[in-house]
């Protein structure tokens, strides 16, 4: 048993937050951050220039950090997919976009509430992970070779330095953490939230 009635395997399932809550408590959250998670997909997205600016890398992270590692990455995918639905504006699912937002927020979940530290620089560090990992796993290994496999008739390396500064990816991604270094410590600061991010 780990602190506070909260089991070690819990933590795989839920944040801190939801793990000691009841059922409905949890479906709300999970329900709020699943609808939080469309809203981005459908309304949280424009072009400048060549690049294409969206706020799910920002939004999947955080809902990792509120409702934990499995469900976030169930919302974020549903969030993803129910939002293309909504929002196709004629081109083709790509599930890999969205299992790539899972994988953030699953990233997050583990990292923030599985990483305990008393010491409030120690959340940055975690955050610096977070952001390190996903843009690696996420962005470069899943996304980008999903893209090149399916639409690319240039090498790798050429495709990755092309999506990456060309097409602006690496900007949107830089965009979205430097917001979650903003938003994350401030969401656990808003008290009615009663939401643990240490």
């Amino acid at each position: 048993m780990s602190e506070k009635g909260v089991q070690p395997w819990q933590r795989w399932l839920f944040s801190e937050t939801l793990a000691s809550k009841n059922k409905s408590h949890k479906i709300a959250y999970i329900a709020v951050m699943t609808a939080f998670s469309v809203v981005a997909n459908m309304f949280f997205e424009f072009k400048l220039a060549e690049t294409q600016f969206s706020l799910t890398l920002l939004v999947s992270a955080l809902t990792g950090m509120v409702i934990g590692p499995l469900f976030g990455f169930v919302a974020c995918f549903l969030g993803d997919l129910v939002g293309f639905l909504y929002h196709s504006a004629g081109f083709a699912y790509m599930p890999w976009i969205g299992i790539s937002l899972g994988i953030t927020a699953a990233l997050s979940g583990l990292i923030v509430n599985g990483i305990r530290s008393e010491k409030r620089w120690f959340l940055y560090v975690k955050l610096a992970c977070v952001c390190l990992l996903s843009f690696t796993i996420c962005t470069v290994l899943i996304n980008t070779t999903a893209f090149w496999l399916l639409y690319s008739k240039v090498d790798y390396a050429t495709y990755l330095v092309s999506r990456l500064f060309v097409q602006g990816q690496i900007w949107n991604s830089l965009v979205n953490y430097a917001l979650l270094f903003i938003c994350a410590p401030a969401l656990g600061k808003i008290k009615p939230l009663k939401i643990k991010i240490v």
